[in-house]
């Protein structure tokens, strides 16, 4: 779409212009989407703004249809700018009630304008929802529960919406204004920070990563990196070459959006080919939550947009869509492993003619050219992976392998080495966030490459070689690689994380790593816009949470997987979440995370996010006045944790579940009870005591 919008036009232009000319101008700019429904609703709502709007037709302002709002992947039906104020206005023709989902809607036009629409953030904004046939509407009028100038959502049937306008005027003592206030609002800088579901429904359906990033600086960033794998690929095709390439980036700069950026566009190109050698990709994540949330919410998108099409689509058919390009690493591996000949002998793989049939290009290969591995330094080492497998995996219930001769860098890399044409392997990789046993780091897909196989071209960041990759001896490991390249353009410098404080990460390092002074300069800067609070009690916590979220924000609990103790406030981390469900359902659904009874640990969120969180800190990780003190609940009592690897891992748990609310956060640590040696209060007043005195509020 050349524009933001389908039409826009002054007051007077569009009461005095032919309903039919209007609705021919919407028609032109829709490039063909919208099915029959949606143009009788176009008719309605030209008529209806026609016969509103009559009374301020001298004065300047403007109306604009179909706004588009990227990042929700969505467009506002109508916009009026009058009198300085923006009324969002969303009809529902033909209705005659006002459900919950459409306030929602409505709510989430109005907050994505106010924090993300540079022209819209000192204005009032007046989100109203119209059931064009609804018997009641909206007698009084209130703003939300911020002070930032958004009324709570006003509900009116097509005949009160006139009346309601004239209203909000009134209340806001609201005087014509000179046309330039709203010569640029159309075009105004729109700066969004997407979660990750959001960017990649907002990808699926074709936007760009200009579209739904926050920063141009970031957009631009995303976007020249994926053009450059993408480069990668169509060299690598035309060439006959196989290609490994690593993406680095700094926190929250978006690695996992660019790794499914150049899955969905690839994807998009293999559908549009039409000869029957497709140029398919696979976004490949190790991270089980991350991969089934993000199926089934592009599951429910690919529903939704083909029932509006009035065609039919169930969920099943949707995720088996969305499955051929976003998978569990284990899947993969798992197909390939099911081809190799056992016993293995000589600690080398060979394929079992009788368990595979070649393919003329792809040989014993997967069916995808192009395999992008995200946290690709978490990719097991040998040891792990081997003993893994000899065991018939986590719970014993696969096929046992013994004698496994390769990391799963290295068996990666060897699956795709077996297509006979070409190959690519995207590896999306972060630095310093390891929280498990057994993660190789990027050093062992570096040295698969240089012992295994060197006729494979190596293009890597030259940021690669800081010292939170491999320890620092990535140039040393390429060094001798004659076809290794390090370019600027596989480095993300700027970070898109949380919308309201890009210094959080900042203010959590210094807080785990007990530097109370420096956390307390950072967080008298972003408290305004991203208020961390205390509390000992559970119920003010969800409380807080219900209070600040509007619209459809996402809150929930978050808790470390060792918090073994919390089981007397209702939360136990051996009950794992539904976690699609604690994600995406409402608040309605008992599994969901607004229900606030399911707890998410550091494994089930990391990669994903809520709008705010309550962290519940348990006595596994307790402040003292020296260190630290590391715990983990075996049996009936606390255990001190001594290895330092591990004391790491837990380390790193609380700053995952420090860094997943994008707005806000409310921590609750618990009192305890003196008649609970498990419990006892000195296992919590001094993580209390030490947050309260980096200047968090107490609530």
């Amino acid at each position: 779409m050349i524009n933001r919008y389908f039409y826009k036009s002054s007051l007077l232009d569009f009461v005095i212009d032919s309903a039919d000319t209007i609705f021919g101008k919407i028609s032109k700019n829709d490039e063909g989407d919208s099915v029959k429904e949606q143009k009788y609703a176009w008719s309605e709502e030209i008529e209806i703004m026609q016969k509103i709007l009559l009374p301020w037709k001298r004065e300047n302002g403007e109306i604009i249809f179909e706004y588009s709002i990227p990042r929700l992947g969505k467009r506002i039906d109508v916009v009026v700018l009058l009198r300085g104020i923006v009324f969002v206005i969303e009809f529902k023709a033909g209705k005659q009630e006002y459900l919950q989902s459409d306030m929602e809607q409505v709510m989430d036009y109005a907050l994505d304008l106010k924090n993300f629409h540079l022209d819209s953030h000192h204005r009032t904004i007046v989100p109203i929802l119209v059931a064009t046939e609804a018997k009641t509407y909206t007698q009084e009028l209130f703003f939300s529960v911020y002070n930032d100038k958004i009324y709570n959502p006003l509900l009116t049937n097509a005949e009160n919406l006139g009346e309601l306008m004239e209203a909000v005027l009134n209340r806001e003592d609201a005087s014509p204004v000179p046309i330039s206030n709203y010569e640029s609002w159309a075009i105004s800088r729109y700066s969004p920070t997407p979660t990750i579901i959001e960017a990649a429904s907002a990808l699926y359906q074709s936007h760009t990563v200009e579209d739904i990033t926050r920063h141009e600086a970031a957009g631009a960033a995303l976007e020249e990196t994926t053009q450059y794998v993408l480069d990668i690929i169509k060299r690598s095709k035309l060439r006959g070459e196989k290609s490994i390439c690593f993406v680095t980036g700094v926190p929250g700069a978006g690695k996992t959006l660019v790794g499914l950026n150049v899955a969905i566009q690839q994807s998009i190109k293999a559908e549009n080919e039409n000869d029957s050698e497709r140029n398919l990709a696979v976004y490949l994540s190790g991270n089980g939550p991350l991969v089934k949330v993000l199926t089934a919410a592009l599951a429910k998108d690919k529903q939704k947009r083909e029932h509006e099409k009035g065609n039919k689509c169930n969920i099943t058919d949707a995720k088996r869509e969305v499955s051929q390009f976003i998978q569990i690493i284990h899947r993969y591996r798992g197909n390939m492993l099911a081809k190799i000949k056992l016993p293995i002998e000589n600690r080398k793989l060979e394929i079992d003619e009788t368990k595979s049939v070649a393919h003329h290009t792809a040989g014993h290969g997967e069916v995808e050219h192009v395999a992008i591995f995200d946290e690709a330094q978490r990719s097991w080492d040998l040891e792990h992976l081997a003993g893994w497998l000899a065991k018939g995996g986590s719970r014993g219930g696969m096929k046992k392998v013994p004698d496994f001769p390769m990391s799963e860098a290295e068996f990666l890399i060897w699956s795709l080495d077996l297509r006979k044409d070409w190959a690519v392997i995207v590896c999306l990789v972060g630095g310093g966030q390891e929280i498990n046993t057994g993660e190789a780091g990027i050093g062992e897909w570096i040295r698969a490459v240089n012992e295994t196989f060197p006729d494979w071209k190596v293009y890597l960041s030259k940021h690669l070689t800081d010292k939170e990759y491999a320890e620092g001896n990535v140039a040393e490991l390429v060094r001798e690689n004659p076809n290794a390249h390090q370019v600027d353009q596989l480095h993300l410098a700027v970070s898109m994380r949380s919308f309201r404080a890009e210094n959080l990460s900042k203010f959590v390092h210094h807080v785990l790593d007990r530097d109370a002074e420096k956390a307390r300069i950072i967080y008298q800067d972003i408290r305004e816009k991203y208020p961390i609070v205390l509390t000992r009690d559970i119920k003010k916590a969800k409380r807080w949470l219900e209070d600040k979220a509007r619209g459809s924000e996402r809150y929930g609990i978050v808790v470390s997987s060792q918090a073994y103790r919390l089981k007397p406030l209702a939360i136990d981390v051996r009950l794992q979440p539904d976690i699609e469900s604690w994600f995406l359902a409402d608040k309605m659904d008992v599994r969901s995370s607004l229900f606030l009874e399911d707890a998410a640990t550091e494994f089930d969120i990391q990669g994903l996010e809520l709008d705010w969180t309550c962290l519940v800190w348990d006595g596994d990780f307790r402040y003292t006045p020296n260190e630290w003190n590391h715990n983990a609940f075996r049996g009936s009592k606390w255990q001190k944790i001594r290895q330092p690897e591990a004391q790491s891992y837990q380390l790193n748990a609380y700053r995952v579940l420090m860094t997943r609310a994008r707005q806000g956060m409310i921590i609750c640590v618990p009192e305890g009870n003196v008649d609970d040696y498990t419990r006892q209060p000195e296992f919590y007043d001094g993580t209390y005591n030490y947050l309260k005195s980096l200047g968090l509020e107490e609530v």
